[in-house]
């Protein structure tokens, strides 16, 4: 299986691989011939938050091999974000932690691609400055931290129908057509 490109999967602190926002982006990838690989972990309740960015990192280092294309990762996830830039590896970073110090600064660094997907009522989620570090960027209305909106449940279907179409778009983009 060495010649088969993978996408590490970045879990939260409270949603794994297997929550339905990363199955059906495993999906997405295996019909892209990517194989997904889910970390997974228990984040220590005891981490100190400044300890939280470098436990991340370790993590989704660890995973990362000569095969690894991109790498998704969700709300704490998000803070392997230096990795990706340090190893110019496309991502896309579900609910990211854009008000975590420091954060920013790693997007603003990378020189790789990269998909920003965040709702408004996240407070996690700053349009502002999502924009500012990528054109690529999806924004859910009412979306919460899961990106699920307030009504019928068929709106959170349909946020997350948009999720994967961003993606996808994203992953057909001319600059990382590679993957």
């Amino acid at each position: 299986m060495t010649d088969v490109r993978q996408a590490v999967l970045i879990p939260g602190r409270g949603y794994t691989v297997r929550e339905p926002l990363f199955a059906y982006v495993a999906e997405l990838l295996r019909r892209r011939r990517l194989h997904a690989h889910g970390i997974e972990w228990e984040v220590p309740q005891d981490l100190a938050e400044a300890e939280r960015g470098p436990w991340v990192q370790r993590q989704a280092a660890a995973a990362i091999d000569e095969r690894t294309a991109l790498l998704v990762g969700k709300s704490l996830g998000t803070l392997a974000a230096p990795v990706a830039t340090e190893r110019r590896l496309p991502a896309v970073w579900l609910t990211p932690l854009l008000r975590y110090p420091g954060l920013a600064e790693a997007f603003e660094r990378s020189e790789a691609p990269f998909l920003l997907v965040g709702g408004t009522a996240d407070p996690s989620w700053d349009a502002a400055t999502a924009r500012r570090l990528t054109p690529h960027v999806l924004e859910i209305p009412h979306g919460d931290h899961g990106l699920l909106v307030p009504g019928p449940m068929a709106r959170s279907a349909d946020a997350l129908g948009q999720v994967c179409t961003a993606i996808e778009q994203f992953l057909e983009d001319r600059a990382i057509s590679r993957i």
